[in-house]
């Protein structure tokens, strides 16, 4: 299959962009792809009025928790979790994660991303709905000692399964954190992600009280320093939020080559903090973004997770010059498709065909002085017109596939799970 994408605006100029099979085979000057180069039964669209974007890739999140989005809100993280979000996730099946998950890839591929990373229960549902939908996504083996105590059934499944899915869905080693996960466990979940190739993502540092409780525990050492002194963190290692961070864990950081996620709507709306954009950027550690889960979002919309991670960035740092568009859009893209091995998130001959084509006539991209910047701190997912994801278009002209039925499976999933519980 190839695509030609006829006179599109492609950073400051006009482009026709060839993709053929997968990847971005050509981009050149409008007219200059001779006919000799454009395969027989090329696809040509007509972008006239449409620029061309690296697609986003959410790199953490919790993508059937949109069935729990708006249950419970304005909480401070732990009581969250143990009042509301462990009692309610204890009557998920895979029937439910399977509607919540394409709910949640709905909306994200509505809003432009075409990536995921999960760290969820009922993994193979949520497997099903990517790999149905056309998009690409980590999808987490999660463990949680006290929250399930399926280790062991867990580790077979690693074994058994790592290489089983197409190439745009892989499976990750996902301990929860220092608080649900005991030394034992962490080490041997390091240990499979070593053997078996995979990414090992966690959540790290994201509240205060955890930095703090975990320093019993721990001899002292605060989560970052005790997860390096256990030899758990590596460059194959992603920590989600790393909201508190003191210099000697950014330095650890760095040193270790760990990817960093940050979640900065979750992050003020748990009110766990602000992240410390300047110094971990500073310290030249890969930095990427994610919404987490839409319980404590409450969207998945990874553009304007680009807008509050800028801002909060400026006001933390007293600094407007901190984070600037062009930054937090690389983290939005670039990072988070480097994090995770996939050779995408720029448009350039030979990446991975992922891509966005947004609508210039959308009033927010007028007059159109700055497409990025207009895109960070301007546009809101109104002005994606059509996603392609590999290759494939997974949206066009604002509509996907399934749409109305997706909806209402979720609407009946979210009905049944509240039934149970009366």
């Amino acid at each position: 299959m190839s695509i030609l994408l006829k006179d599109v605006r492609h950073k400051n100029s006009r482009a026709d962009i060839l993709i053929e099979g997968n990847r971005f085979k050509r981009i050149a000057l409008p007219g200059k792809i001779s006919a000799a180069e454009i395969p027989q039964g090329t696809e040509i669209v007509d972008c006239s009025h449409f620029a061309v974007l690296p697609a986003f890739y959410n790199a953490h999140t919790h993508a059937a928790m949109t069935l729990f989005r708006g249950a419970a809100d304005d909480l401070p993280l732990m009581k969250w979790l143990s009042g509301w979000i462990w009692p309610m996730e204890k009557r998920l099946d895979a029937e439910a994660v399977y509607a919540g998950s394409r709910l949640a890839i709905l909306e994200m591929i509505k809003s432009g991303t075409v990536f995921f990373s999960d760290m969820y229960w009922f993994r193979e549902a949520t497997i099903r709905a990517a790999e149905e939908m056309g998009i690409r996504a980590t999808v987490g083996v999660t463990f949680a000692e006290g929250l399930v105590d399926d280790s062991e059934l867990n580790f077979e499944f690693l074994r058994a399964h790592y290489r089983d899915y197409s190439p745009r869905v892989n499976l990750a080693v996902m301990p929860h954190s220092v608080y649900t996960v005991g030394e034992k466990l962490f080490r041997r979940c390091a240990d499979i992600a070593e053997e078996l190739d995979l990414k090992l993502h966690l959540h790290l540092s994201e509240t205060a009280d955890e930095a703090i409780r975990s320093r019993t525990p721990t001899g002292g050492k605060s989560p970052v320093e005790y997860l390096d002194s256990r030899g758990i963190l590596t460059p194959r290692t992603i920590a989600a939020h790393a909201v508190h961070l003191s210099d000697l864990d950014i330095s650890i950081l760095r040193e270790r080559g760990v990817s960093v996620v940050h979640c900065p709507a979750s992050n003020m709306k748990l009110a766990s903090g602000s992240f410390r954009a300047q110094a971990v950027l500073g310290a030249g550690i890969r930095v990427a973004l994610g919404t987490d889960g839409a319980a404590s979002n409450n969207n998945l919309d990874m553009r304007e997770e680009m807008k509050l991670a800028a801002l909060l960035a400026k006001v933390t740092s007293g600094n407007p010059e901190t984070l600037p568009a062009s930054k937090v859009f690389e983290m939005a893209t670039k990072n988070g498709a480097e994090a995770y091995g996939i050779d995408a998130g720029e448009i350039a001959e030979g990446k991975l065909a992922d891509a966005i084509l947004v609508d210039l006539e959308n009033e927010r991209l007028v007059p159109g002085s700055n497409l990025i910047s207009d895109w960070v701190y301007s546009a809101d997912s109104r002005a994606v017109d059509s996603v392609l994801c590999d290759g494939n278009f997974v949206m066009r002209g604002g509509r996907v596939e399934n749409e109305e039925e997706i909806i209402s499976s979720a609407r009946k999933a979210f009905s049944r799970l509240r039934s149970a519980s009366l």
